[in-house]
């Protein structure tokens, strides 16, 4: 999970306006953060299936995530792609 204050910078580099925690870039940048923190875990554990299975499940979470906002804003969508560095 993250903390406290490494979800309000997440949150604070991808908002949209002021009062912004849940549109689909704010919900794929934590997502993200998430599966950075426990690749980098599973990587010292490699035999904690139940943490490999969770990170199974962001992945799944972000990609459905992310289909959503192609769907609705390309633009959206490739700005957030390019900002993550992700490989989509």
């Amino acid at each position: 999970m993250l903390e406290g204050e490494a979800k309000t910078v997440v949150i604070g580099g991808h908002r949209r306006h002021e009062t912004d925690t849940g549109s689909p870039e704010v919900q794929v940048a934590i997502f993200s953060e998430r599966i950075r923190q426990l690749t980098d875990h599973l990587k010292l554990h490699p035999k904690d299936h139940h943490s490999r299975r969770g990170l199974l499940m962001l992945v799944g979470k972000r990609r459905r995530l992310l289909a959503y906002l192609m769907r609705r804003d390309v633009t959206r969508y490739r700005g957030l792609i390019a900002e993550l560095g992700l490989r989509r």
